[in-house]
C-alpha cells in the first residue's frame, strides 16, 4: 500500500512552522494514543502512522530530504519505521500531554545547572540549646552576578535556544534500529546559548562572595539536628535554581549537666557527715536557678533525686523533662589531728553496732560463705 503523504497525516501544509507541525502532532497522538484506545487497532495504526510522520517532519535534515524526494529518501535503510513507530522523545511529549496536570505540568526546556548545597556546622552552648538562639551566619557562597541579573549574558541579554538542540538540551541520533539521546554537545544540556558572556562572572551567571544570613535556633534542638534553609545554597549556573543550606548543629559539652533528650543529670557531690546525718545541698538549674536538694539521713553513693520540670524544654515548646541529681558521698582528705582521732572514736563506739553498715557488712557476709564453699 502507498504510504499517505506525511503533511497529510498530520494535517499540516508544506510551509508549517516546526511548531505548528508539533501542535498538530500532540493533537492527533492524544486522540489515538493506544491508551485512550485499547484495543482499538485502527487507532493503533494512526498512532504509529503519526509518530512515523512526525519523525520526518520534526528533524530539518529529515524534513528537507523528504520534501525533495518524498519516501524515496528512506529506502534501502533504516526510516521512520524503525522501532515499530516510537520515538523517545516523542513519546515523552505525549505522555506529558495526556498526564501533565496530574503529574505536576508539562515538559520544560533545560535550564542552567542547579547550585550545589552547602553545609555550615554550628556549635551552641546547652544554655543556648535550652532557650533558642537567633544567630547570624557568614557563608562563603556563589551568589549571582548584578552585571548580568543572572544570566550570565552581557548586558543581561535574553540567552537564545540552543540551534543544535532547539532548547532541549538533548540531542538524538539514529544508529539502526535505534535512536540513542545524550546531553547536547553545543549547550552542556542547559538548551542556551550565550553569544557574549558577561565580562563580570565569565558567562557562569554568579560570582564568589560571602553571605549574611540570619539562622532562628529552636529552643529544645538536640545534638546533630539539621536546618534546611531552602533556596539558601550557591545560585544555579546561568539562571538555573539555587541549592540549599543545610546548618549541622552540635552542642557544647557541658561543665555541669549531661543531656538525655528532655532528661538533664547532675553529679553532685556530698560531705560524708551530710550524707550520714541528712540535711540539703543547693545545685544549679539550667535556667540559672538555685534549687535545694533535701538529703535524706544514710544517704549513699549512686542515690538519685529526681526534680520534676527542671530540666530541657521540649523543642519548640514549654513543657520541660526532668533533673536528675545523682549524689556522690565525698570521703574527707587532709585531715587534722584531731578529726583523725574523733574518727577512731567513732569506729571503735561503731564495732558492736549492727546494721550500721549494710551494704559492706552484706559483702563480707558473701565473701564468707564463697571461702567456705572453696574449703568444702
Amino acid at each position: 500500500m502507498a504510504q499517505r503523504d506525511f503533511y497529510e497525516v498530520l494535517g499540516v501544509s508544506r510551509g508549517a512552522s516546526e511548531a505548528e507541525i508539533k501542535r498538530a502532532y500532540r493533537q492527533l497522538a492524544m486522540k489515538y494514543h493506544p491508551d485512550r484506545n485499547p484495543g482499538d487497532a485502527t487507532a493503533e495504526a494512526k498512532f504509529k502512522e503519526i509518530n512515523q510522520a512526525y519523525e520526518v517532519l520534526k528533524d530539518p535534515q529529515k524534513r528537507a530530504a523528504y520534501d525533495r524526494y518524498g519516501h524515496r529518501a528512506f529506502e534501502g535503510g533504516p526510516g521512520p519505521d524503525a522501532g515499530a513507530g516510537f520515538d523517545f522523545a516523542s513519546f515523552a511529549d505525549v505522555f506529558e500531554d495526556l498526564f501533565g496536570e496530574s503529574m505536576g505540568g508539562g515538559r520544560r526546556r533545560s535550564t542552567g545547572a542547579r547550585g550545589a548545597d552547602l553545609r555550615y556546622n554550628l556549635q551552641i552552648t546547652l544554655e543556648e540549646a535550652f532557650t533558642g538562639k537567633k544567630a547570624q551566619i557568614r557563608v562563603p557562597t556563589a551568589v549571582p552576578c548584578e552585571a548580568c541579573r543572572g544570566t550570565g549574558s552581557e548586558g543581561a541579554a535574553e540567552p537564545q535556544s540552543c540551534p543544535t538542540c532547539r532548547g532541549y538540551g538533548r540531542v538524538r541520533a539514529q544508529q539502526g534500529f535505534f535512536t540513542i539521546e545524550r546531553t547536547c554537545p553545543t549547550c552542556q544540556g542547559s538548551g542556551r546559548t550565550i553569544a557574549n558572556p558577561c565580562r563580570a562572572c565569565g558567562g557562569a551567571g554568579r560570582v564568589q562572595r560571602e553571605k549574611t544570613l540570619a539562622v532562628t535556633i529552636p529552643n529544645g534542638v538536640e545534638d546533630g539536628t539539621r536546618i534546611r534553609l531552602a533556596g539558601e545554597g550557591e545560585a544555579g549556573l546561568r539562571g538555573g535554581a539555587p541549592g540549599d543550606l543545610y546548618i549541622f548543629v552540635s552542642i557544647a559539652p557541658h561543665r555541669m549537666f549531661r543531656r538525655d533528650g528532655t532528661t538533664l543529670y547532675c553529679r553532685v557531690p556530698i560531705p560524708m557527715v551530710t550524707a550520714a546525718l541528712g540535711g540539703t545541698v543547693e545545685v544549679p538549674g539550667i535556667d540559672g536557678e538555685r534549687i535545694q536538694v533535701a538529703v535524706p539521713a544514710g544517704t549513699q553513693t549512686g542515690r538519685q533525686v529526681r526534680l520534676r520540670g527542671k530540666g530541657m524544654t521540649e523543642l519548640q515548646g514549654r513543657a520541660r523533662g526532668d533533673l536528675i541529681v545523682e549524689l556522690v558521698v565525698e570521703t574527707p582528705v587532709n585531715l587534722t589531728k584531731r578529726q583523725i582521732e574523733l574518727l577512731r572514736e567513732f569506729e571503735k563506739a561503731g564495732k558492736s553496732a549492727k546494721g550500721q553498715h549494710p551494704e559492706s557488712e552484706g559483702f563480707f557476709a558473701k565473701v564468707k560463705e564463697f571461702w567456705e564453699d572453696l574449703r568444702d
